[in-house]
């Protein structure tokens, strides 16, 4: 076969690989499609074919030159690196977070294992209240009840909020971490953890409900609970996320379905402990403080619709985003 010949067969090939490296200049790593991706490989394994061949045929030096920017230019993008970008940044925590939270049944699955424990156990304690010693104990009951004997504003409440809230992050980050490391158990470790908050808090929030300090114990609660029990969702969500991972590997070996899994799992993670940081801070210094009920309130609405347009955004990014396509 000539070189001309050669040459006039193979350019189509090449002017694809040349538009290819232009969109990928242009485009983030995680937003390329893995058909494209894979295209792009074999054109850039065929161009160095095609260069090698252009070198033991001699072929015109200008060819040579052009296969050689070519595959010099494929190559940078094959194996290039991005480098840290806040914009990206932005869109992975505000929009690709939350579409992939909603979008994975791990996380309904985590959300109906909770409610439904936390309305039972707090159901069962409130009609049959030896259901509350049984699942918590009376010494433990007692000294909740003891917590709450004073009313937010007075007593304990008004002094070391700094450090109080301090505690709080590191007991939360500790509910969100068992939660998540769990999911090394193939998932089982977090739904048995989450399992365990969900009825043990269902069941002390029916007792002292009905207890004769249930109004400073509502006042106290009310403004950091929507940040708190969303994280413990989130978190078991994210460990049963890459405990399924182990089980459905989609064809690949358990450690790449892993490896694969990850980022998406550490993001619901992530997201999870900034909720956890959220209600510590709210919990050290909104919910002690002697402000009444009603303004605390109106904190844990507008935490709730804080929460609701975060993942209403992205729903409705995820379908613009599909009309424009």
């Amino acid at each position: 076969m000539k070189v001309a010949d050669i040459i006039t067969a193979r350019t189509p090939d090449w002017q694809a690989l040349e538009r290819d490296i232009a969109q990928f200049r242009s485009t983030p790593s995680r937003r390329l499609e893995p058909d494209h991706v894979a295209a792009f490989a074999r054109r850039y394994r065929a161009a160095c074919s095609d260069l090698a061949l252009a070198a033991g045929m001699r072929f015109p030096d200008g060819t040579v030159d052009y296969l050689e920017q070519l595959v010099a230019d494929a190559h940078t993008q094959l194996y290039r690196t991005e480098s840290f970008s806040v914009l990206a940044w932005l869109r992975g925590l505000l929009v690709d977070v939350p579409q992939r939270t909603l979008a994975d049944p791990c996380t309904w699955i985590t959300a109906s294992v909770f409610v439904v424990l936390f309305m039972g156990g707090m159901a069962a304690s409130r009609l049959r209240p030896e259901f509350a010693t049984d699942v918590v104990g009376d010494a433990a009951l007692a000294n909740v009840e003891a917590m709450y004997a004073d009313r937010p504003g007075s007593g304990g409440f008004t002094t070391g909020r700094a450090t109080m809230a301090g505690f709080y992050v590191f007991n939360n980050a500790g509910i969100g971490l068992q939660c998540f490391a769990g999911g090394i158990l193939l998932g089982i470790g977090s739904l048995v953890v989450l399992a365990f908050n969900g009825l043990f808090l269902g069941t002390v929030f029916g007792h002292m409900l009905g207890s004769p300090v249930a109004d400073h114990f509502g006042e106290f609660v009310t403004a950091h609970a929507p940040f708190e029990l969303t994280a413990i969702v989130l978190s078991a969500a994210a460990g049963l996320r890459l405990g399924w991972s182990l089980v459905d590997t989609h064809g690949w070996d358990r450690w790449e379905s892993l490896r694969r899994t990850g980022p998406a799992a550490l993001g619901t993670a992530g997201l999870a402990t900034t909720l956890f940081v959220l209600a510590a801070f709210v919990e050290g210094f909104i919910s002690p403080a002697g402000i009444g009920h009603a303004p605390k309130i109106a904190v844990a609405c507008l935490c709730s619709l804080l929460l609701s347009g975060y993942f209403l955004a992205a729903v409705r990014s995820r379908g613009g985003g599909r009309h424009a396509g």
